[in-house]
């Protein structure tokens, strides 16, 4: 687990634009965590987690001016059944709002990335936290991810 820099990007709704953007990160090397589109009838709204928040500030100033940043807390799960309803029950139990969340597709018995933007950040890491210790003594949905550079 980890709280991540989370981008959002305000694109025109229009053929080529998602990937201009999407190129223009690739092209810089910055690997993307996890992403959601959300439009609507004039403009998208693209966010996106990377690997690298300093590289990809870097590329989203140069080729792109309509950009927000947020924290948002990374969750590594099990990709299977239930996974992803344990952190937000987790989340329910200790009253913290989940104000939007997304994840990534995972591989079959492989791992997937829960994002969670929350009303309270660092309640919510305390409040997971618990779910990497207990996974070392029997088996958890929820399980942390090393640390990555923001």
């Amino acid at each position: 687990m980890q709280v991540a820099t989370q981008f959002s990007i305000f694109l025109v709704n229009k053929p080529g634009v998602l990937a201009q953007v999407m190129t223009a990160i690739a092209k810089a090397k910055v690997n993307v965590i996890a992403l959601t589109l959300m439009d609507s009838s004039e403009h998208g709204v693209l966010r996106l987690v990377c690997d690298d928040a300093d590289r990809a500030r870097e590329v989203l100033a140069r080729t792109h001016d309509r950009c927000a940043e947020t924290d948002v807390l990374a969750v590594e799960l099990t990709n299977e059944p239930g996974a992803f309803a344990a952190a937000a029950e987790r989340l329910a139990e200790a009253h913290i709002n989940i104000t939007y969340a997304y994840c990534t597709g995972g591989a079959p018995s492989g791992k997937t990335t829960a994002i969670f933007k929350v009303a309270d950040l660092k309640k919510a890491v305390r409040v997971l936290a618990p779910a990497r210790d207990a996974h070392r003594e029997r088996r958890d949905t929820i399980k942390t991810s090393p640390r990555r550079r923001r």
